[in-house]
């Protein structure tokens, strides 16, 4: 008995792959793009205090937070951070 398979040979079932991959490739692509899309955006900052309980967002920093941290990296020394703070809350 002889096989037949059509006339496609390895050039058939190559393409076959490849476009398999192509197709879920787009499908989950797709995917991505609708769930991002869905989910709106995400680096939306709002520096004022939260309505209903008055702490920062997510995504905003205080000064005094930002302050603190170069001290602690050492940015800056002792002196100058307590002068910058005390500027800041003068100014609140």
């Amino acid at each position: 008995m002889m096989w037949y398979d059509g006339g496609w040979g390895w050039g058939g079932w190559f393409a076959m792959a490849v476009f398999m991959v192509l197709f879920w490739a787009l499908i989950i692509a797709g995917v991505i793009a609708l769930v991002r899309y869905l989910a709106g955006p995400r680096h939306h900052q709002d520096s004022g205090p939260h309505p209903l309980n008055g702490e920062p967002r997510w995504g905003s920093r205080r000064a005094e937070d930002v302050l603190a941290e170069r001290f602690a990296r050492g940015e800056i020394d002792d002196d100058e951070y307590v002068r910058r703070l005390a500027l800041l809350r003068e100014h609140r």
